[in-house]
């Protein structure tokens, strides 16, 4: 699978970004700007036409990323269960898969080298997807359809159980990623909803946020 959505390769800006996430896989931050330029067939100074620098164009790659999985939680019409499904599915697809665990250990080796680089990522990546997920689980809060609780808590956990510990044993284990398993996934959606059902915030409560 691929990273992005599927691409229209036809498309010179596509073409870059495409080649931009392979390249940055392959090699790190570090991969050249030439190397992103050969892969995607075209002059370095396209390149910049559409990109002035490495940086933004690391940040377009991660933008796409995140907007795919930005787009599963749409859709207040359908039920909260159909909703997290969609968005639990792709977003198992993009982390454990083999493109996903290279662009994250590419980006974990180059975050002492490229702190701001790191930084970056995160706020337009994983802070923005926590950030819609937390929107969704508060509106389903406040519908009475989950406990009231530290929505915080609540985004964080269902995060880790989408990926938690699987991802650092994929990492490190050498063992292949596993397939797209839309079973699993109902597993551990349903198993988030049973924890934070309304009927159980009485007799299991939930830690709630701090107040300072």
């Amino acid at each position: 699978m691929t990273l992005l959505a599927e691409p229209d390769l036809s498309d010179c800006r596509t073409r870059l970004i495409q080649a931009a996430t392979e390249v940055f896989i392959e090699e790190g931050y570090r991969a050249s700007t030439e190397r992103v330029a050969a892969r995607a067939n075209v002059a370095r100074q396209t390149l910049y036409n559409h990109f002035p620098s490495k940086a933004e164009l690391f940040g377009e790659v991660i933008k796409q990323v995140t907007a795919v999985l930005l787009i599963t939680l749409d859709g207040k019409a359908e039920g909260l269960r159909e909703r997290l499904l969609r968005f639990g599915i792709a977003f198992r697809e993009k982390a454990l898969s083999a493109e996903g665990l290279g662009f994250y250990r590419a980006l974990v080796a180059e975050t002492i080298r490229f702190p701001d680089l790191a930084a970056s990522f995160y706020r337009t990546g994983p802070a923005q997807t926590a950030a819609r997920l937390r929107a969704v689980l508060q509106e389903a809060m406040d519908a009475g359809e989950l406990c009231p609780t530290d929505p915080e808590f609540a985004t964080t956990t269902l995060l880790s159980m989408l990926v938690g510990a699987e991802r650092s044993h994929y990492l490190l284990s050498g063992e292949a990623p596993p397939k797209p398993d839309a079973k699993r996934v109902a597993h551990i959606i349903d198993s988030y909803l049973r924890a934070f059902a309304p009927d159980e915030s009485a007799s299991h409560p939930v830690p709630q946020r701090s107040t300072p």
